[in-house]
């Protein structure tokens, strides 16, 4: 009998602890469910209304924050900067800012240099953090990627820096040459000498002011006001005559040859300036009794046929590390030449923006004492003016101004090219 009493008591305890457990299990169960936990603050039903939308169509990073600093929403442009890993802000003077903004409301703003994932040293990101608070518990974190905007001011800075040390080196020498010449009044060989310094001078000013131009009038020139066919031989014709004055002082044979009947669409001045910096630097960095050959032809590409034009030189020659630099703006591979032919180092840099400009590329092959040849690669006049003219327009009565090239007797390439190789092996002196 006291047995079953002891069993009877034990179970009455266990019943009992069973439904204190179940009551409190219970009301903590209501309690989680009336308080918002980090999976419900990850769902849109914790932002504001309208909050959502607003993020989706922002240029900027966004990132909304919770009390706990864990990332309730966040664009695809925040994952791709790295500014988002594993559900937390990953860049600590960004977080210490939320949580300060949190503490006290107040917006703030920086500007911060970070590092790009998976990029070597020095190749980093400059952004534009702005933190604010977004409704009771929340923090909202804009950042705007700044790295291309910089690179432009950069580039910018650039240019001017260099445009005035090349503008201060002849203004320079002309007012210490006209100060020698007050000086050397009474010295009429002195005066003629120092004169012709500064003619030379003058003209060196003269044509780096016009490169600046021509360089500025390239980058904003659009092309379909004023594009038309081109034919390639007179683009030849007039870079031979600009350059023959040079190229007779020198004794270099400049050698033509183009198959017959080609056109560029494009801008005429434009395209006459690039090939004519080709072939003047093709003389100016060419020993005397050489020669210059200036080709064109018409190649096959996918996307169409292209028109190719080639400056093939016996000069100096560049070396490899200078070859990727060369279409730089005012870069220089031998500056104490370049001083000594007048060069302004823009000449190549106005070739690079013709070529793009016109939907092709310019390219240079070169050697240390084998020369250079440069190439233009440009569209054919009809598929360039193809792609060019507006939609509806009807190509047929746009190509009524030139003859149709397709059907043109063209002479092979072994007879164009027999003296005009592509790739010079070594300079040749002529007798």
């Amino acid at each position: 009998m006291d047995v079953n009493a002891a069993v009877a008591a034990a179970s009455a305890i266990a019943g009992l602890l069973t439904g204190v457990i179940a009551v409190l299990a219970f009301r903590w169960s209501e309690r989680e469910q009336a308080r918002p936990t980090r999976t419900s603050l990850h769902t849109d039903a914790v932002l504001p209304p309208g909050v959502d939308t607003v993020l989706s169509v922002l240029r900027s990073s966004a990132v909304v924050l919770d009390e706990g600093d864990t990332v309730v929403k966040a664009s695809s442009a925040a994952y791709a900067l790295g500014l988002v890993r594993g559900g937390r802000l990953a860049v600590d003077q960004m977080l210490q800012m939320a949580r300060e903004t949190r503490r006290d409301g107040e917006i703030r703003q920086v500007e911060l240099d970070l590092p790009r994932r998976g990029a070597g040293r020095g190749e980093g990101l400059a952004v534009s953090a702005r933190v604010a608070p977004l409704g009771s518990r929340l923090v909202l974190l804009l950042v705007e990627d700044l790295t291309e905007a910089r690179r432009i001011e950069a580039v910018r800075r650039d240019f001017v820096a260099n445009v005035s040390h090349e503008l201060k080196t002849p203004v320079g020498a002309l007012s210490l040459l006209s100060e020698a010449v007050m000086d050397a009044s009474d010295d009429p060989e002195a005066v003629n000498r120092f004169a012709g310094r500064m003619q030379i001078e003058a003209t060196r000013l003269t044509s780096l002011v016009q490169e600046i131009i021509d360089l500025s009038r390239v980058q904003d020139d659009d092309l379909l006001d004023d594009a038309e066919p081109v034919a390639v031989d007179d683009l030849v014709a007039e870079a031979v005559d600009r350059c023959r004055h040079q190229a007779n002082t020198k004794q270099i044979t400049m050698a033509t040859g183009t198959t017959p009947d080609l056109h560029i669409w494009g801008n005429r001045g434009q395209l006459a300036a690039a090939l004519g910096n080709l072939v003047e630097n093709a003389v100016n960095y060419s020993p005397a009794r050489t020669r210059v050959g200036i080709a064109g032809r018409r190649i096959n590409a996918p996307g169409g046929d292209l028109i190719e034009i080639s400056v093939t030189d016996q000069g100096i020659g560049i070396s490899e590390k200078d070859r990727d630099r060369v279409f730089e703006r005012f870069y220089r591979v031998d500056p104490a030449r370049s001083r000594a032919t007048g060069g302004t180092g823009l000449g190549l840099s106005i070739v690079k923006h013709v070529a793009a400009s016109h939907g092709g590329e310019v390219t240079v092959w070169s050697a240390e004492g084998q020369g250079s040849t440069f190439t233009l690669r440009l569209p054919e006049a009809g598929i360039a003016r193809d792609r060019a003219l507006p939609p509806g327009t009807d190509p047929e009565a746009e190509a009524d101004a030139y003859a149709d090239n397709e059907s043109a007797d063209e002479p092979s390439d072994d007879q164009l090219f027999p003296s005009l190789p592509e790739h010079t092996p070594a300079p040749e002196v002529l007798p």
